[in-house]
């Protein structure tokens, strides 16, 4: 038998060389599209978390607005006024003041207070970055029918004629179920209170509760408060100015204003919309907000049938208990991870003010 001895070899440099190629381009190529696809989905992700966010706020925003001036006297409220008194504000805390121009216009409390190019959080940059310009605030007060408090009886003891003092009883007899005022959804050190009787109304800042007699509770409403609600020294607009004036009625409201905070560029966070209630510190309500701007038609029997085209700030003979439809609009972005990946968005809408002014267009 003969055998054949074969010759073996292997593969030469080169061609190691230019599988070693090959593979590397396949490999890099692959890793690519996966990049691809995960910064897909990431943006994907954050596009709708965007998009959640923006329609929440502008869904918060609608519905605060759809109540507003809901409760309160026609046309507004007075506050504290004339000899003895100073302004009174909204969008402030124990703590601190949110935004620059935080006054009553007027000294007066209306169901909307519009606030042009005031929206960005107090101590913080005159623009946003993002949009290059300044954001708006809105502020809207209206009466929080959720807690019964106008079926206590209220009463201010004649021991406290400045009406620094109020004295709130449950009715008799006690409804099962019916919700005490230090309850969990009851009164709280910064709320406001509006008080109406014959003599007219008036609204008070709480600054203090404690237990009365029997079943009754003590609230405070000293001077000093931060939102220089209590002025007992105050010629009018005051609790004192409507002491005698029968049997009174008293009901929370909420003054909500919203804001955008832009935290410091130390912290890494991005813009989030801000909403301060009353006395109380802001809530954030969604993040990566970065613009609000808020409009306003207006009806003064001279404007047109549409009541539109109306200047932002109000300016005269425009008044904010005009107002018959705000027009809201929220911006949002995303987190910007890729550089000019990132994506914005805008929604707006319009809501008819039903507490406010009323116009019949088709007369």
């Amino acid at each position: 038998m003969r055998s054949t001895r074969r010759k073996i070899r292997g593969f030469s440099l080169v061609e190691v060389l230019i599988a070693v190629a090959l593979g590397l381009i396949v490999l890099a190529a692959t890793a690519q599209l996966f990049k691809h696809g995960m910064d897909a989905t990431r943006l994907v992700s954050q596009s709708s978390e965007m998009q959640q966010n923006v329609r929440a706020a502008l869904n918060l925003i609608a519905k605060d607005v759809s109540m507003a001036g809901s409760g309160l006297p026609s046309g507004g409220l007075s506050l504290p006024a004339g000899a003895g008194s100073t302004a009174s504000f909204f969008a402030v805390d124990p703590t601190q003041a949110w935004l620059a121009n935080n006054g009553y216009p007027g000294k007066f409390m209306y169901g909307i207070i519009p606030g042009a190019g005031n929206g960005i959080e107090l101590g913080g940059p005159a623009t946003i970055a993002a949009t290059g310009t300044a954001s708006d605030a809105i502020t809207v007060v209206y009466a929080d029918y959720a807690f019964p408090l106008n079926q206590y009886s209220t009463a201010i003891p004649a021991a406290n004629p400045l009406g620094d003092m109020v004295t709130f009883t449950p009715p008799v007899p006690l409804p099962v179920g019916f919700p005490a005022i230090q309850s969990p959804t009851g009164i709280q050190v910064g709320d406001l209170i509006l008080f109406t009787n014959n003599l007219g109304s008036a609204v008070g800042e709480v600054t203090g509760i404690a237990p009365g007699a029997g079943t009754s509770t003590d609230i405070s409403f000293a001077d000093g408060d931060p939102l220089k609600i209590n002025q007992t020294g105050a010629a009018s607009g005051n609790i004192k100015s409507i002491i005698g004036g029968g049997a009174t009625i008293g009901t929370r409201i909420w003054a909500v204003t919203y804001f955008i905070e832009v935290p410091a560029a130390a912290t890494s966070q991005p813009p989030r919309l801000m909403r301060q209630v009353n006395g109380q510190r802001p809530a954030p309500v969604a993040d990566n907000i970065i613009n609000l701007k808020v409009t306003y038609d207006l009806c003064n029997g001279a404007n047109g049938p549409g009541c539109s085209g109306v200047a932002n700030p109000l300016v005269a003979p425009f008044s904010p208990s005009q107002i018959n439809k705000v027009n809201i609009q929220v911006m949002g972005q995303t987190i910007n991870s890729y550089g000019n990946k990132s994506r914005s968005t805008i929604l707006t809408t319009s809501v008819s003010t039903r507490s406010l002014s009323f116009k019949d267009r088709y007369n």
